[in-house]
C-alpha cells in the first residue's frame, strides 16, 4: 500500500467522522455557531463528505483523488485563517492544518498519477 493511499484513507476516515459528528453531537454546530458560520456548516459538511468520497474514488481514478484532496485542502486552508481570526490556540488550529497539509500532499502527490 503506497503512502498516498494511506494519507487518502487518514483523510478520508477523518472527515466522514468528523461529517458524522456534525450531524450527532451539538457541540460540532456551536462551533460553528462561535465561527459566526452557522448558515454555511451544513454546506461546509457536504463538501467535506463530497472530498471524503472523492478521495476514496480517488484511489481507482486519480482524476477524482487529484480534485478531492485540493478542495480538501482549500476547505481546511479557509479553516485555518478562521482558527487565527478568532485567535485559537495552536493546539486547537492544529487539525485544520493538518488536515490543510496532508490533503494539500495527496494533491501534489495526485499530480504524477493523473
Amino acid at each position: 500500500m503506497s503512502i498516498v493511499t494511506i494519507c487518502s484513507l487518514i483523510s478520508s476516515i477523518s472527515f466522514f467522522a468528523y461529517a458524522y459528528s456534525y450531524f450527532n453531537a451539538p457541540h460540532m454546530k456551536n462551533e460553528f455557531k462561535r465561527f459566526g458560520l452557522e448558515k454555511i456548516g451544513l454546506t461546509t459538511v457536504l463538501l467535506e463528505i463530497a472530498g471524503a468520497l472523492g478521495l476514496l474514488v480517488g484511489l481507482k481514478f486519480s482524476f477524482f483523488l487529484m480534485i478531492s484532496s485540493l478542495g480538501l485542502a482549500l476547505l481546511m486552508f479557509a479553516g485555518v485563517i478562521v482558527r487565527i481570526k478568532l485567535k485559537d490556540s495552536i493546539w486547537v488550529s492544529f487539525p485544520a492544518f493538518f488536515y490543510m497539509i496532508l490533503n494539500t500532499y495527496i494533491f501534489l502527490a495526485s499530480i504524477n498519477l493523473v
